[in-house]
């Protein structure tokens, strides 16, 4: 929580002004019994009518200013609350963004998104809570029993009591709910991995009719949720019930040897009574403060949450590296490079060295989990080697900022994303200075013209969510022609030709050749039609090359590419 309180220093001013102005509200709050009690120990008792009047209109005349004092502190505690979350949001985001895919593969995207939105949004209420109540609430309640010893000292004494016993009573439920309430975002971090999971697989569960499996596990972490939320929450709800039984077992008392002191003449009737409004001032602060003290234990627990995503930083170091780009086709040359996944002993890849020359294509063919896209990945530095380097026009990746080597490369991922919006918008995320003829050029190197002109609107037809208004190749085109707007110096295409025909494949490869800055190429593909063409094919086997060549030349000396492609020509 410390880590975060850095993000009000912005709004100091308004951090001041807001519990100051409650505490300005309170304090008028405060007088208004001893204006009753001199109503009705000299007004009432005297049947003085203007004295009556002229107290009750000051009884008004503070309750108008501790009004517009109420307002201004409401104004100011939700204006740095506000502000503040949206700092921590921007910083959480740009954070989140500088991970490698190591951090992220480890934090996981539900959770992400849990502390990003349900977190922050905890966070915000509690600062607001905190800045209009932490002060105001304690401050009446000491101040109604400072005022009460000025009345009597007797009665003091029986607000001293209670005052103590329910500080008791509010420390104990904050001090076994804080651990709890942690635990309870961390299964929301759980039922948010079902849920996604679910949305995004809904074809896939349905295809397999697994609907019943899905709401089984769904319920089940729905369940464990809803289990530590009734446990902590019941817990919690002893703050009001106690809170009443004290306060109301404190008023009967006071009422009673009120009645006493009354009828022994040392007390005036309005002293009880003014006694009574200040047991009740009392009551209803320490129930906004019961409120407030849930609400702030949870906000612990989410400040814990985001402080420890945003103190989360990249295992790899950005480089310094701003070199320019001619705008050719790049060198790529792997010097016995080896991967490691997290903490894992095994290495991904292992050993991996080879030289790919400006304007070459290269395939990379291999069974599941050889090590394809994580070779590919490291060209763009997604991961980092652990042993060995990669050279890019000559100069180690480590050495680049981020945006000069991601300048030189675009990527197809294996899943094609279209983004929600137009299909203009969609093609411009490689740049804004794209014309409509650069586009369509575009998308016909990629075997998409078709598809956008056959759309009504062509450009500006309306891409739905996740593009699933697209067939599987129809999207796997569109991002295709997407990269090719970039210009790259190198293009990797993760296995994004997968869904497409062999006649479609078959063109896509020979308009790539024929562009006229045709970048080095990358091609990951399970099939040895897209890459039996390329000037180099790498064959891996468990992390490891098990061949490098040319289509003939593998044929004879790998084992490993002859077994893939005799069991994909197999004709029986």
């Amino acid at each position: 929580m410390k880590y975060l309180l850095k993000y009000l220093k912005s709004y100091k001013l308004e951090c001041v002004l807001g519990p100051l102005f409650k505490l300005l509200e309170a304090s008028f709050e405060l007088f208004i019994p001893l204006l009753v009690r001199r109503i009705i120990d000299a007004g009432i008792a005297d049947r003085d009518t203007d004295y009556i009047i002229k107290n009750g209109a000051l009884m008004v005349a503070l309750g108008l200013i501790g009004l517009v004092c109420s307002l201004a502190a409401q104004y100011f505690s939700a204006k740095a609350a506000v502000f503040a979350s949206a700092a921590i949001k921007r910083d959480v985001f740009r954070n989140i963004m500088s991970l490698s895919y190591s951090e992220i593969d480890n934090i996981g995207t539900s959770t992400m998104i849990t502390r990003m939105t349900g977190d922050i949004n905890t966070l915000q209420n509690g600062i607001n809570m905190s800045l209009r109540l932490l002060l105001r609430s304690p401050f009446v309640v000491f101040g109604a029993v400072i005022m009460s010893f000025f009345i009597d000292l007797k009665a003091a004494g029986i607000f001293v009591l209670t005052v103590f016993l329910l500080a008791v009573v509010v420390y104990g439920v904050m001090f076994i709910t804080s651990p709890m309430h942690k635990s309870v975002q961390e299964k929301l971090d759980n039922v948010t991995l079902s849920l996604r999971s679910s949305l995004n697989g809904v074809r896939v569960i349905r295809a397999f009719g697994l609907e019943k499996s899905m709401q089984k596990e769904f319920t089940d972490a729905n369940g464990d949720l809803v289990h530590l939320q009734l446990r902590t929450g019941k817990i919690s709800a002893l703050l009001n019930p106690v809170t009443f039984v004290l306060i109301n077992a404190a008023t009967i008392w006071l009422l009673w040897s009120g009645a006493v002191s009354v009828d022994a003449g040392t007390l005036t009737q309005g002293s009880v009574v003014a006694l009574i409004n200040y047991m009740s001032q009392i009551l209803v602060e320490l129930i906004k403060l019961a409120n407030m003290i849930v609400l702030l234990t949870r906000s612990f627990a989410c400040a814990d949450r985001i402080a420890a995503l945003l103190n989360t930083k990249s295992s790899m170091k950005e480089g310094t590296l701003d070199k320019e780009w001619s705008g050719k086709a790049c060198r790529v040359d792997f010097m016995n490079c080896g991967v490691r996944y997290g903490k894992s002993n095994e290495k991904a890849l292992e050993g991996i060295t080879f030289s790919v020359m400006p304007g070459e294509t290269v395939g990379v063919i291999g069974g599941t989990g050889s090590g394809k896209t994580t070779l590919i990945n490291l060209i763009p530095r997604l991961y980092d080697v652990c042993d060995g380097s990669i050279k890019v026009d000559g100069m180690d990746v480590k050495e680049y900022r981020y945006s000069a080597l991601r300048k030189r490369i675009a990527v197809v991922p294996q899943k094609s994303v279209l983004i929600s919006g137009n299909i203009r918008k969609n093609m411009l995320l490689g740049s804004e200075e794209i014309s409509d003829e650069e586009i369509y050029a575009a998308l016909k190197t990629a075997e998409a013209y078709e598809i956008v002109k056959g759309k009504e609107g062509a450009l500006d037809y309306v891409v739905s969510h996740d593009g699933t208004d697209f067939s599987g190749g129809q999207r796997q085109r569109l991002c295709i022609a997407r990269a090719l707007l970039k210009k790259p110096g190198i293009l990797i295409l993760d296995d994004s030709t997968s869904a497409l025909d062999y006649a479609t494949d078959a063109a896509l490869r020979k308009n790539l050749k024929a562009m006229k800055s045709s970048p080095t190429v990358f091609i990951v593909s399970q099939r040895t039609a897209s890459i039996m063409y390329a000037d180099k094919i790498i064959v891996l086997d468990e992390g490891r090359i098990a061949g490098m060549g040319m289509h003939e030349e593998l044929m004879e000396s790998c084992p490993v590419y002859r077994e893939i492609y005799e069991s994909q020509n197999y004709s029986g």
